[in-house]
């Protein structure tokens, strides 16, 4: 009940959207096909009973007059089987055009839905360091990719399904209950027993199928995250494949994707295992279920109460019954499947409100009518709880340049995270002036994909900035070689050395102009000519900026007319 919960939070906010309206109109226009085949299976039920009658018969022109034009019946006109079989046709075409028309549109709502709530008060951010601390959860990427996905599909899938099933049921138990009659047993007398077979076959084959089976939801759970952190591995080898090359370390490498390989592998054969039985006794349920209709219709048969139409109608009409209350046994798998996916979409809603949370803890950024950067009462710490910086303050004037030292792991870093707002471990405030643009370089710069024009304007837009200023800036950087592929698609990330990548991010800098730049050791690739040559530039280029950077070479002291020291959990002078 939990999981149908669950799926019903996942579910409602998509129909009632604002695309509700189509969403509706689709989904009554599926279940009106859907309902349409089964009305096409009550007739051609009645088409079979009358079909084998004329065979009993050996009345030819019946059999052609039900095999091609219409047939006229006490109960009414009967359509020929090729009328019937049109029509099933195009009703079964359309019914699948429109589920996977209503699919695709529900799946796009979906998805934007989560890409928004994911992207919003950087919770990406935040749920890559709950991950980072053990608390956090797996693959994201995963779940908005292939989660949305097969729940989407499955949902409708297995909701049709159902509901076709459901009405199955009903139209063919009055066709099943007129044919079947009473048993006499032990002098009493049981009307519709072929209805009451059909139950009790159905109810005792679902009840051993869940059973046999119900370990493969927590299997199929395991599954899909196995499947995904080997994706990951093989697309971090992929992205730092230099690295790995450099160091040699393609026999760790692979032993840690075998290892990954081998816990997807492991639990695999014990879904096979799983499956195995439950199709050991499905497959025996369902082959059973052929011929005991037959069994249990045929003594009336031969008693000559009936004839070979009203046999096989009824063995028709007890299989549809059959298998109607057989949709648990018969969907099973797919059911366990599709549970372990909205446990995980589940999860991953629940990670996305925490991470919104802890967005509003930690280090209040706030925008105010000064004009200068102010850190007042500044505490931070790790996820571990310990304390990196206690009580701090610190003040920089407008187009001010302040070099930040101190040790390694002293919180550098960590307090230019907190000055852009997204760290959460801490408190104390930091003001910005009203309207102020900063701009963080760190020390591995994001480039995004697309072209390099595109990572040039990052987080800007091409349409910004023209040609002739992005070429000029490519050129004062030392990048003017790769002038002519401004507009040419690559992974620029991995195609370019680290110093090239810092290059890019500091002409991205000079372009953007900012109000207030943060470098954290943003040169510290480049060699000691080079970097000087961009700190001239910046400072050249951008005088009405505020320059804060964080660098341990002394030579970077000269471009900045301040220092300070964070060290023993302070920050001073």
């Amino acid at each position: 009940m939990r999981a149908l919960g669950d799926a019903r939070r996942l579910t409602a906010p998509y129909w009632r959207s604002e695309e509700r309206g189509r969403a509706w109109l689709l989904l009554l226009a599926v279940i009106g096909l859907n309902l349409g085949l089964v009305a096409l299976n009550v007739v051609l039920s009645y088409w079979g009973r009358e079909f084998f009658n004329a065979l009993q018969e050996r009345d030819a022109a019946t059999y052609w007059q039900l095999m091609l034009s219409w047939r006229v019946t006490e109960s009414g006109t009967m359509p020929g089987f090729a009328a019937i079989a049109t029509v099933y046709v195009l009703v079964a075409v359309y019914q699948l055009y429109l589920r996977q028309a209503l699919q695709i549109r529900w799946r796009a709502w979906v998805t934007q839905r989560q890409l928004s709530a994911w992207l919003a008060d950087r919770a990406y951010y935040q749920v890559a360091l709950a991950n980072g601390a053990g608390t956090g959860i797996d693959n994201p990427d995963q779940r908005i990719a292939e989660d949305i996905r097969l729940f989407v599909d499955d949902s409708l899938t297995l909701g049709l399904g159902l509901m076709r099933s459901v009405v199955t049921l009903f139209s063919f138990v009055i066709v099943l209950w007129s044919l079947s009659g009473p048993l006499e047993v032990w002098g009493v007398s049981i009307p519709g027993y072929m209805v009451w077979a059909a139950l009790l076959y159905a109810v005792a084959g679902t009840w051993i199928t869940h059973l046999i089976g119900r370990r493969l939801i927590g299997l199929n759970f395991a599954q899909q995250r196995a499947e995904a952190d080997f994706r990951f591995s093989l697309m971090r080898l992929r992205e730092n494949a230099e690295g790995v090359a450099l160091h040699g370390g393609e026999a760790e490498e692979k032993a840690g994707l075998l290892a990954r390989f081998g816990t997807l592998m492991g639990n695999w054969w014990q879904i096979m295992v799983a499956t195995k039985q439950v199709t050991f006794f499905t497959s025996g349920y369902n082959q059973a279920a052929v011929v005991f209709p037959y069994i249990v219709a045929a003594p009336a048969y031969f008693a000559g109460r009936s004839q070979l139409g009203e046999l096989t109608q009824t063995a028709g009409a007890f299989t549809e019954v059959q298998q109607a209350l057989s949709w648990i046994v018969d969907n099973y798998r797919s059911l366990t499947e599709w549970r372990a996916t909205v446990e995980r979409l589940t999860g991953f809603s629940q990670a996305l409100e925490a991470a919104r949370w802890n967005a509003t803890l930690g280090v209040h950024v706030a925008r105010g009518p000064g004009d200068g950067l102010v850190l007042r009462d500044v505490t931070l710490a790790l996820p571990d709880g310990r304390v990196l910086l206690e009580h701090g303050a610190l003040n920089v004037a407008p187009g001010e340049r302040v070099l930040v030292t101190g040790a390694s792991g002293s919180g550098k870093s960590t307090l230019f995270r907190a000055i852009a707002g997204i760290w959460p471990y801490g408190s104390g405030e930091v003001a910005l002036p009203e309207g102020a643009r900063p701009l963080f370089l760190p020390q591995r710069p994001y480039l995004p994909l697309g072209t390099l024009r595109h990572a040039l304007c990052y987080p800007g837009t091409v349409a910004q900035f023209g040609d002739a200023e992005v070429r000029a800036v490519l050129e004062d950087v030392g990048l003017g070689a790769l002038a002519p592929r401004l507009d040419e698609v690559d992974a620029w990330g991995q195609r370019l050395s680290g110093g090239e990548q810092q290059r890019v991010a500091v002409a991205r800098a000079l372009l953007l102009k900012p109000d207030w730049l943060f470098l954290d050791e943003a040169t510290a690739s480049l060699d000691g000519e080079s970097e000087a040559r961009l700190y001239g530039l910046l400072v050249e280029r951008l005088p009405g900026t505020a320059m804060v950077s964080i660098a341990h070479r002394e030579a970077v002291a000269r471009w900045h007319g301040r220092s300070v020291v964070l060290r023993e959990q302070r920050l001073s002078d």
